[in-house]
């Protein structure tokens, strides 16, 4: 409801999302880019074995990635917990434990004042040992170094860039659960 209507309602080329990063990138989604993308996201959530009702913890920075990330849980009706970036890895697994989550999306760093800052380290630091965590889907933001974990942390570039642009949503009743929000 948030994008395809958009499209259908002939809108596609409309500028849905414009974004201006902090070392000065910008970005333009049509509503035509962001179903694509939030439909390649939604195939590889599914390619990753999540069905509706499981969690997915986003620890990210405000990138198009995130909102993303976002609607394509809601098209598959997978709850979604945002968990700002600014947190402690210690903040982060407590919430990642409580909402059982099955996947995190993170991002390698972040721009903090003109330098890259890492995340993916403190993404790491939190999920270890954590029971849930079955994926942690990485976005190359910075490009700096980050440590991997094989079979577990995937490229959001090897995957959801890869994955088909087609994806038809999911209906859901209006009680289904869209997101967890924890308050301070």
């Amino acid at each position: 409801n948030c994008v395809d209507r958009h499209v259908l309602a002939g809108n596609g080329d409309r500028v849905a999302i414009h974004f201006e990063g902090e070392p000065g990138d910008t970005r333009a989604l049509t509503y035509n880019d962001l179903l694509a993308e939030v439909s390649r996201a939604a195939n590889t959530f599914t390619e990753l074995g999540l069905v509706a009702g499981d969690r997915v913890a986003i620890y990210m920075p405000m990138i198009p990635e995130a909102i993303v990330t976002m609607l394509a849980c809601a098209r598959l009706g997978l709850t979604h917990s945002v968990v700002f970036a600014g947190f402690s890895a210690t903040a982060l697994r407590s919430r990642i434990d409580d909402a059982e989550a099955k996947l995190l999306v993170t991002v390698d760093g972040q721009w903090r004042r003109g330098a890259a800052a890492p995340l993916k380290a403190s993404a790491d630091e939190a999920t270890a040992g954590a029971a849930s965590i079955e994926h942690v889907l990485v976005v190359r933001r910075t490009g700096i170094d980050v440590e991997w974990t094989e079979g577990r942390d995937l490229w959001w570039h090897d995957t959801v860039e890869q994955a088909s642009p087609e994806h038809e949503a999911q209906p859901f009743d209006a009680e289904h659960p869209l997101f967890i929000l924890y308050t301070s």
